[in-house]
Order: structure tokens, then sequence, then C-alpha cells
């Protein structure tokens, strides 16, 4: 979260003059993707506490993953600019899914 956070002002003063309005929303989207799947992983810790399941650590690292691969593709599309990171970026998507579905597993399981 924290990175979240230094990211955020990262773009709000260094690359909001830097970057054309379009690309700012990118970078801006990317952070706060990250921020909320950050959180996720704050809730997974804490359930932690309570549930040992392969679904709980399977949720973890795929929101990991999908915070790596989505938001850090939107940061670099937004700063480079080169279009074809767009392709890579619902991947993150589908792994920020995958990991909701199984922390709802591992609840639903205890």
């Amino acid at each position: 979260m924290a990175l979240a956070v230094l990211l955020g002002a990262f773009g709000a003063h260094a690359l909001k003059t830097r970057l054309s309005p379009e690309m700012l929303q990118v970078y801006k989207t990317g952070v706060e993707y990250q921020f909320y799947h950050a959180l996720g992983l704050l809730l997974i810790g804490l359930i932690g506490f309570q549930i040992d399941s392969k679904w709980l650590r399977w949720s973890g690292i795929l929101l990991i993953v999908g915070i790596v691969i989505f938001s850090g593709s939107l940061y670099a599309l937004s700063i480079s600019g080169i279009k074809t990171l767009v392709a890579i970026t619902p991947i993150g998507g589908l792994s920020f899914v995958a990991g909701w579905i199984s922390l709802a597993i591992a609840v639903w399981k205890r």
C-alpha cells in the first residue's frame, strides 16, 4: 500500500506535466487497482490467522501477480507510450478475478 501511495504521489506531481491527460488517467488507473488489491492482500493476511488453506495462499499469489501485470503494464504504457503493452493488461485482470474467487473458495470451504 505504501508503494501505491508513493506511485500515486509521483504521478500527481512528477508526471502531471509530462503525460497527456489520457496517459495520466491510465497511470492513475494502475495506482487505483494496485491500492485496492493491496487492501485485498491485507485482508488475506488477516484471514490467514484463522484459515490455513491452499486457496488462501493462491488468492494472495494471484493478487500479487495481478498487481505486477495489470498495474505494471499500465504504468509502463503511460510512461513509455508503447501501446502493445495493453495486450498483457487483461492477464493481470484475470489474475485479480481468479484471486478473489480463490479467496471466496477459501472462506467458503472453512
